[in-house]
């Protein structure tokens, strides 16, 4: 990374610095001999490989299973996705999916379901899914409605359909969340574990998307577990999906971070090389306004999503607020200075293999998974609210 003053703020601690430093130093040696955008299912699994050899998918682990820390420390998995963005998309998706993939089994797992699942994934030798979305049920949450209904004494059968699964297809595990029927819309939820090479689970179809990356629809024909797969209790799936969220969503944040960072450092390399008008590009004040508004946001961003990991890391019981405003903010801005990145490389912008072309793909969807942006808006309002009636009260 080029500029690495914010790891002075008060959000971190010494080894933060040297963590970012370490994989800054690793992604720099070893991203880019990894990724052949041709053969992107082999991508993911030697990048996800590569990251456990070097030890860094033990952050995505607690420290009971070979991680580094009690918990997952969220500042450390903000660093890491902001520095492997900034490097490659495929390795930021590589490195997340592991965590987000295991996070809800690092969170309500018993020990034998940590022992079973975890240690696969930290040493590289299993790939993680988490499988929410449906169809039809996105970001509503309580629209699911794929069902999991008792199968015997000890077991349940699975049927629906899930959608916009990453790693679908590659996984060994994945994190579903089905309905169950205790209580009313989410209330009705629970959270279970299915190994990719369970009966009636099927690969239904890869979905092709403008960042390629491994990506499914999955479909359950009688998928049947065993309910000793169940993550937490009956019925608190919903608690289960948005803890986990809670942890991963400023995570994302973080990732745009990385996208933003370095359509920044392209467009410095463009405007000091290119010449127009007899001078430097970056003399012509229109292109200093747009260097200092994308500075500006920078900046912006990486506040609000160090805010949020702080206050997750230093014991807030959630940080709903806090993250969705860091995912909102990050993501959101990071398209706008990419987009602001392009116009300075004019018609190299939009040209195949040029880096700020790729960061424009990359960064899209960003504004879209884990919450689009509506309706990080919509939570933050109900936040706000909420607030306002609890001092009221």
């Amino acid at each position: 990374m080029a500029d690495r003053s914010f790891l002075s703020w008060p959000f971190f601690e010494p080894h933060h610095a040297e963590l970012a430093n370490g994989i800054d130093a690793w992604a720099r040696e070893n991203v880019a001999g990894l990724i052949d955008h041709h053969d992107v299912d082999g991508s993911c699994r030697r990048l996800v490989a590569a990251l456990a050899d070097a030890g860094w998918l033990d952050l995505v682990v607690p420290a009971s299973h070979g991680g580094w820390y009690p918990k997952l420390d969220v500042r450390s998995l903000c660093l890491a996705r902001e520095i492997l963005g900034y490097h490659a998309g495929l390795a930021d998706f590589s490195f997340a999916m592991q965590g987000l993939g295991t996070g809800s089994i690092s969170l309500f797992g018993t020990d034998a379901q940590k022992d079973r699942w975890l240690p696969p994934v930290r040493e590289g030798r299993s790939i993680a899914a988490f499988a929410l979305s449906e169809p039809d049920a996105g970001s509503d949450v309580a629209a699911m409605t794929t069902t999991a209904t008792p199968d015997g004494n000890d077991h349940l059968r699975i049927d629906g359909e899930k959608t916009w699964i990453s790693n679908g297809g590659i996984a060994g595990h994945y994190v579903v969340f089905v309905r169950t029927g205790e209580a009313p819309g989410a209330r009705g939820l629970s959270a279970f574990v299915v190994d990719a090479d369970t009966p009636g689970l099927e690969i239904a179809e890869r979905i092709e998307v403008i960042a390629p990356h491994p990506l499914a629809r999955l479909r359950f024909n009688g998928c049947r577990i065993p309910v000793s797969n169940r993550l937490g209790q009956p019925g608190e799936g919903f608690k289960v999906a948005m803890a986990t969220l809670d942890v991963f969503r400023a995570t994302v944040g973080a990732a745009a971070l990385g996208f933003a960072r370095r359509g920044l450092d392209e467009a410095l390399d463009r405007v000091a090389k290119r010449r127009m008008f007899g001078a430097p590009l970056a003399d012509l004040q229109m292109s200093q306004a747009a260097l200092a508004d994308m500075a500006t946001e920078v900046d912006a961003a990486a506040l609000l999503v160090y805010r949020a990991a702080w206050a997750k890391d230093s014991g807030a019981a959630r940080v709903t607020r806090e993250a969705s405003m860091a995912k909102l903010y990050a993501t959101e801005a990071a398209q706008r200075v990419v987009d602001r990145a392009v116009q300075l490389h004019g018609g190299l912008g939009v040209t195949t293999g040029v880096k700020v072309e790729e960061l424009y793909r990359e960064v899209r969807a960003l504004r879209i998974y884990e919450g689009a942006s509506e309706v990080q808006k919509i939570v933050i309002a109900r936040q706000v609210l909420d607030a306002r009636t609890g001092g009221m009260a």
